[in-house]
């Protein structure tokens, strides 16, 4: 799959800062949430955002360097593959000023059928959603 990407960009704020005087790790990790999420609803017809939702499964963060309060970060997602009832997703996070990589992230989704609360087979048109088109 060639995958299109997103992007969100923000700036950090106090309360993400930790007793280190950095931004926590665990922000990381919401961040990951908020781009993935912010992907989902960008790239979904209503139908799709009424019908179906997705559960994170496992998370695998890697962190290279620390952020601080007030830098402009950005975060870039796509989604590797589609298999089954399951997506992987990839995100990585850099500081805008310097195009340093600070932390990256691989993710394993299941989509939910929000009726049943069950997991449910990825439709196969989704990743038509998610692919980059070639003219």
């Amino acid at each position: 799959m060639n995958a299109k990407t997103f992007k969100l960009e923000f700036t950090v704020p106090p309360e993400a800062i930790d007793g280190l005087g950095h931004v926590n790790n665990v922000v990381y990790v919401q961040w990951v949430q908020d781009v993935a999420e912010a992907h989902w609803q960008h790239n979904s017809t209503e139908e799709m955002l009424e019908k179906y939702a997705w559960v994170a499964l496992e998370n695998h963060m890697k962190y290279f360097a620390p952020a601080f309060e007030g830098e402009k970060i950005v975060a870039e997602t796509w989604v590797q593959k589609f298999e089954g009832v399951r997506s992987i997703r990839e995100v990585q996070i850099y500081r805008v000023s310097d195009g340093k990589k600070l932390a990256s992230s691989v993710t394993n989704w299941c989509l939910l059928d929000m009726r049943t609360r069950k997991p449910l087979r990825i439709p196969k048109n989704f990743s038509s959603y998610y692919e980059e088109v070639n003219n």
